[in-house]
């Protein structure tokens, strides 16, 4: 049989067969697809519908590495094709096997959606947040070894380097040490869980709840819209505040300074019927106290419990008008007073 036009083999190799590869694979897609419509399997889901792009191009690759030897091509470019898809074949397949494992990781993250108000599963959102970009990261990572390994010139200068380059390797390390402690420290957070997505944390004199956690930051929303943005590395090396470490439920005061003359158990039962009819409060803790006397007023403190920090802000607010209200009706006295004694003045002596 005479051999096929150079034409032709070309086409047969980078036409035909790729295009018969991606068909093919679509055709698996569609019938596992099918398979699992009525399954409630969404990890299976997930990492049947991320990747395919660079799945499809890996079994087209795969498909001209196959068909290559089957053609006559001319020696060159027979030596060229083999290399150049192979180093394509393998970006490919880490790239592919990158997005299957990050849509593991997508699937359970999916599922937590909403639930931001369980610290559980607030936890479980880091934890895996931080572990998806690190897998990430470690895939993409090796993928990009692998190919540039597998090139003889790249490969000989690169062990070249590492021969003769132990200063650069020193100053090397020095340069890279942040991006190595945020990674380390991202590790730890993912593990120890000083805060999560969700926390209402204080750092640095903010106040405000984490809503990014990135491999080398943290993404802080204040209360006042503003971003707040904090290397990892110091979530391990400071202390920060944490409302919402084991629960988002708090417990809060607020305090009145009022004249001795003003009845505590009145107080008390105005506090108590502000609560009640408020959605604010969860009822769980209640509490009027007299924490201090002074020399002119006496510290009453009002102790009450909410679902979150946010909750809470906007219940010692009502707390504060309706009693400031309430005493000016009831108690227009009952400020802190100036208390002044006027002694008489002694009488004169009569003199005889």
């Amino acid at each position: 049989m005479p051999p096929l036009p150079l034409w032709l083999s070309l086409v047969f190799v980078f036409v035909i067969a790729p295009l018969l590869a991606v068909l093919a694979l679509a055709a698996v897609h569609a019938v596992l697809d099918r398979l699992l419509a009525h399954r409630q399997a969404p990890v299976l889901h997930q990492v049947l519908a991320q990747g395919r792009p660079s799945l499809a191009v890996a079994a087209a690759l795969l498909a001209v590495q196959a068909a290559l030897p089957a053609v006559e091509l001319p020696g060159p470019l027979f030596a060229a094709a083999d290399r150049l898809t192979a180093l394509a074949l393998v970006g490919a397949l880490g790239w592919s096997l990158t997005r299957k494992v990050a849509a593991v990781f997508d699937a359970y993250l999916d599922g937590d959606a909403g639930a931001d108000a369980n610290w559980l599963i607030r936890r479980r959102r880091t934890q895996l947040t931080v572990f998806r970009r690190l897998a990430v990261a470690a895939g993409l990572a090796i993928t990009a070894g692998l190919v540039l390994t597998a090139i003889p010139a790249v490969r000989a200068v690169g062990l070249s380097l590492f021969a003769s380059a132990g200063v650069a390797g020193i100053v090397a390390g020095i340069a890279a040490r942040p991006a190595v402690s945020n990674l380390i420290a991202g590790i730890q957070l993912a593990l120890t869980q000083p805060i999560r997505l969700g926390d209402a944390v204080l750092v640095e004199n903010e106040w405000g709840h984490v809503t990014e956690i990135t491999a080398t930051f943290v993404t802080i929303t204040t209360w006042d819209q503003r971003s707040l943005v904090v290397p990892l590395g110091y979530f391990m090396e400071r202390p920060i505040r944490n409302w919402t470490k084991t629960s988002s439920q708090l417990i809060d005061t607020i305090f009145l300074y009022v004249d001795f003359a003003v009845p505590v158990e009145a107080i008390r039962a105005e506090a108590k019927r502000i609560l009640e009819e408020t959605k604010l409060w969860d009822g769980r803790v209640f509490a009027v106290q007299v924490t201090d006397i002074r020399e002119r007023s006496m510290e009453v403190r009002v102790l009450m419990s909410a679902a979150n920090a946010g909750v809470m802000f906007d219940l010692r607010c009502i707390m504060r008008e309706k009693l400031i209200a309430w005493l000016a009706r009831e108690y227009p006295q009952g400020l802190p007073q100036e208390r002044l004694e006027l002694a008489r003045p002694p009488r004169a002596r009569q003199v005889a």
